[in-house]
């Protein structure tokens, strides 16, 4: 898909974290799309048809019907970390507030809200609804995703 967008002269960006694939005899170091199923890319509303048009593409991401620009402080951000030497690895957006479930660890399968999220822990609380009652408890926040 990025290939056909850069054939039309459509400026492209596929951030990529490397991950280990493993097969019967090998490993093998392979890039995978940081945000799996986005391709950003710029170009003018008008332009939306040729895009939608190459293969691999679903749609645009749109508001209202128009194509959503992303702001450029959001992609750049994006574009120095992967150009980086940092080692960097793609998490949920949680929000404070949102329903979480702990995926590792002890507390693995609990579910509760998350209160607060400061790397590398984050805070949830547990609640008993039907009694008024709740407990908080910290985690590591590399084990929770959203419920």
């Amino acid at each position: 898909m990025r290939d056909q967008l850069e054939r039309k002269k459509i400026d492209t960006f596929l951030p990529t974290v490397a991950r280990w694939s493993r097969w019967k005899d090998r490993k093998k170091r392979i890039d995978w799309p940081l945000f799996p199923g986005y391709c950003f890319a710029r170009f003018e509303a008008v332009d939306t048809l040729p895009i939608l048009k190459c293969t691999g593409v679903v749609n645009i991401v749109s508001f209202e019907g128009k194509p959503a620009p992303i702001p450029d402080y959001e992609i750049d951000s994006v574009r120095l970390l992967v150009g980086s030497e940092l080692q960097y690895d793609p998490c949920p957006m949680i929000r404070e507030g949102a329903m979480v479930e702990v995926v590792h660890g002890p507390l693995r399968g609990v579910v509760g809200r998350l209160v607060r999220k400061d790397a590398p822990k984050a805070r949830l609380v547990l609640s008993v609804d039907l009694i008024g009652q709740a407990v908080s408890v910290e985690v590591d926040a590399a084990d929770v995703k959203p419920y």
